[in-house]
């Protein structure tokens, strides 16, 4: 049988890295290039380990993850069906996150050494997850063949496989619904034959007259050979599991279930909350926008009641939703009730109503009618449930304001009372998020004091920086108190309040990594001493900036000194950037990170160009300031004052050769950067990963816009900077994945770029990456893009070091 024409293609000898065109090639060797050693040694340090406290907080997990797969892995078979990829033996996502090392630490007893849990070879571990007693845990282990659950006992650590069970990952997501601490269900690879076969069909696709401004997706459905593969993969078998003897038992019948939650709380009646897919598929939308139909069953499976039927999400304005019953909620009390979300202004965020949703409940046995909780003047965005199982916080936000306003909801359908309201984009007001634990059955509820209070999370965004927090916020009156605040020198981020007012916290410092701490009334208990793995960028200097352009907005950039640099040296410069809208100027000016802490770069930053003589201009604020509503309509001059208020200061530092300066970015940053070279000569040379440079292949909205390529023609042709390549005279490296599934940043973006800059005698390089989505994974893509960026920078400014 012939392979499928939806699984990606094996990776056969050493990969070419640019398109087989008309590009002029350098002399360079073939397949992937190597970054300098500096770099390399960067890329290939430890990364510090995930930590993960037990809901009985009595343990601490550290999750070492591995940090980059290998292209060999990327090129395994992969299935691309209605938005999704996953591997069709196993029935895994691609790639995953495997879990190179699993450490146990208790926190009862801080001085204890800590336990290795051995991972038996064979496969990829991956998916750790506390039971909910934290007596227990789970992990998922890929083979070639299945996906395995495997079940850990916390005391003694020991580790053994559930027989007889496949996971079926493909659709589920991985999906977990505890019951109690021993018992979950899962979903299980449902009895099936030989996968079917392709059957050339003529595929087609109908409009029916009504306006369907749908985005642009990747991997969408495209055949009815794509439609029996995706039915045949997705669906699955619930299965209940006791993970203390391991006692298997079948749940309903299979579907296409796409979610599956345990409504209720153990020791009284508990039911399942299931949404599983239904026909007719689409080609146009991804698998989470197919009809679905929601369902309440009994413990054991069986259908008590179809609460709804929701139709496939085709023909929704822009920014609006579905008509009738979306976005359910099961109760994590032993009320056992079930909430959804109905929307007021049918569906039309644009629509003048005095309500937009509402809150409905349904309470057991479900044969009643549903009833009003709340009405909402603004679209619904979030309902989180209080432990106390009386209340929750109810979360709206006004579009055309960029406004967020939470309510205290009483579920018994009292009246409702605003507790916090900020800007979208706001950070020093931000009230942060709420502290959440984790109930018997499997539920993460957020946290009440004995006093009725909850405790808040925030980074604690400052103007001298952020000093994250821990507060504890009234219930009462909404007034809210420091438990805790880092110092402005050194950076401590809350994990966990554990019983007796312990706190669990992450420390750093310029010099010292980030590590694991306990705070009591005794003082710090360092649970983890992690050295410095990457001493080198050390010696890189990091400066905060901060600046006004033109009109007054402030903004900020890190300057980032080379280790070698000497003082009156100016250097080529590379600024890096990502466009931001406002519709408020103050917000615009807000900072985010601190210089107190301990700085760490991923595999694809752009500051790691400093250790090859750059001096780099990182997180350099690009504010785009007006009514969220038209905004675009001044982007290219708005990101154009941006940048020369950014050269003017770069030039005043005294770092920067201003005749050397490139200007980069990733995604719609990428997109800024090409408009930037299109529309003004403020820069040498251009560096733009995964950007989309032609705006009528989006044309109904992209990033912030809501208007559609018709509606706003002049916008989208002036934001298209493919429309404007004669004037791009500039050197432009160009890098894209060649699997890129990131609405709008199709491959063909860059592509058809660079075509046009070839034909029109432009200097251009483009680098394909195989098998890489929007963000690159592989150890061997990230080692070549910082190669391609060093070396396009180094070629077209000259050598950096004098």
């Amino acid at each position: 049988m012939p392979p499928s024409p939806r699984l990606s293609r094996p990776l056969l000898g050493l990969l070419s890295l640019g398109l087989a065109l008309t590009m002029a090639q350098a002399q360079e060797p073939a397949g992937y290039l190597q970054p300098s050693t500096a770099i390399r040694q960067v890329l290939d340090a430890p990364v510090p380990p995930r930590p993960w406290v037990s809901p009985d907080q009595q343990t601490l997990a550290l999750l070492d993850i591995r940090p980059y797969p290998s292209i060999e892995e990327l090129a395994r078979p992969v299935l691309r069906l209605a938005g999704l990829r996953f591997e069709p033996g196993p029935g895994t996502p691609q790639p995953l996150q495997v879990l190179q090392r699993l450490r146990l630490r208790a926190l009862s007893q801080p001085d204890a050494p800590e336990r290795t849990i051995e991972l038996p070879p064979g496969g990829a571990f991956h998916s750790f997850a506390w039971a909910p007693d934290g007596q227990r845990f789970v992990l998922e282990r890929r083979t070639e063949q299945a996906n395995e659950l495997w079940v850990g006992d916390t005391a003694s650590g020991r580790l053994r496989p559930i027989a007889g069970l496949k996971l079926n990952n493909a659709l589920g997501q991985g999906e977990q619904a505890w019951l109690n601490p021993q018992e979950l269900v899962v979903l299980t690879v449902a009895r099936r034959g030989p996968p079917p076969r392709p059957a050339p069909r003529p595929a087609v696709q109908e409009a029916s007259g009504k306006p369907s401004p749908e985005r642009n997706y990747a991997d969408l459905l495209q055949s009815p050979h794509d439609e029996a593969l995706f039915e045949y993969h997705g669906r699955a078998q619930m299965v209940q599991v006791n993970i203390a003897t391991g006692a298997l038992r079948e749940l309903g019948e299979p579907a296409l279930y796409s979610s599956v939650s345990s409504v209720g709380a153990p020791g009284t009646p508990q039911y399942l909350l299931t949404e599983r897919l239904a026909r007719p598929f689409s080609y146009d939308l991804t698998w989470d926008d197919f009809p679905t139909v929601v369902e309440v069953r009994s413990r054991e499976g069986r259908v008590l009641k179809e609460l709804t039927r929701m139709p496939m999400r085709k023909g929704v304005a822009i920014d609006g939703v579905l008509v009738g019953p979306r976005v359910y909620y099961p109760s994590p009390s032993k009320d056992a009730a079930i909430y959804w979300i109905e929307a007021l202004d049918g569906g039309n965020s644009n629509a003048r109503v005095p309500f937009r949703d509402r809150l409905m409940r349904l309470d057991p046995p479900f044969t009643g009618e549903a009833r009003e909780v709340q009405r909402m003047p603004h679209r619904f965005t979030q309902l989180r449930f209080l432990d106390d199982g009386q209340q929750a916080l109810l979360t709206e936000t006004d579009r055309n304001r960029a406004w967020v306003r939470t309510y205290l909801l009483p579920l018994n359908g009292t009246q409702s009372k605003p507790l916090f309201e900020y800007a979208q984009r706001e950070r020093y007001r931000h009230p942060g998020v709420p502290l959440m634990r984790t109930l018997l059955n499997g539920h993460n509820v957020i946290r009440t004091s004995p006093q009725g209070d909850i405790y808040m999370l925030g980074a604690g965004a400052k103007p001298k920086g952020e000093q994250p927090f821990l507060d504890r916020l009234s219930l009462r009156d909404g007034l809210s108190s420091h438990a805790f605040q880092s110092s402005e020198t050194v950076y401590e981020q809350p994990l966990a309040l554990l019983d007796g007012n312990r706190l669990l916290l992450s420390r750093e410092s310029p010099t010292e990594p980030p590590n694991i701490f306990l705070r009591d009334g005794t003082g710090l208990h360092a649970l983890t001493q992690l050295r410095d793995p990457t001493p080198i960028l050390r010696r890189i200097h990091r400066e905060f900036v901060s600046f006004k352009r033109a009109d007054g907005v402030e903004m900020s950039f890190w300057v980032n000194l080379p280790p070698d640099y000497k003082e009156g040296e100016r250097r080529p410069t590379l600024v890096w950037s990502y466009p931001l809208e406002f519709n408020d100027p103050t917000l615009a000016g807000q900072i985010s990170g601190a210089t107190s802490r301990f700085a760490r770069y991923s595999g694809l930053a752009p500051q790691l160009l400093a250790l090859d003589g750059f001096v780099v201009l990182s997180e350099a604020t690009m504010p785009v300031v007006g009514d969220i509503r038209s905004i675009n309509d001044g982007f290219v001059e708005q990101i154009t004052m941006n940048a020369r208020a950014i050269l003017d200061k770069a030039e005043s530092l005294g770092y920067t050769d201003p005749k050397k300066v490139a200007v980069g970015g990733h995604s719609y940053g990428a997109f800024m950067a090409v408009n930037l070279l299109a529309h003004t000569d403020l820069f040498k040379v251009g560096i733009a990963r995964s950007g989309a440079y032609n705006r009528t292949l989006t044309p109904f909205g992209f990033q912030s816009e809501r208007r559609s390529l018709w509606d706003a023609r002049e916008t989208y042709l002036r934001l298209s900077p493919l429309l404007y390549a004669t004037q791009i005279k500039e050197p432009l490296l160009l890098i894209h994945g060649e699997a890129d599934n990131n609405s709008g940043t199709a491959p063909l973006q860059s592509e058809r770029l660079y075509h046009a800059l070839a034909g029109l005698g432009g200097t251009a390089r483009f680098v394909s990456l195989p098998y890489e989505s929007h963000g690159y994974a592989a150890r061997e893509s990230v080692g070549h893009v910082q190669w391609e960026m060093s070396h396009w920078l180094r070629q077209h400014l000259g050598d950096p070091r004098p």
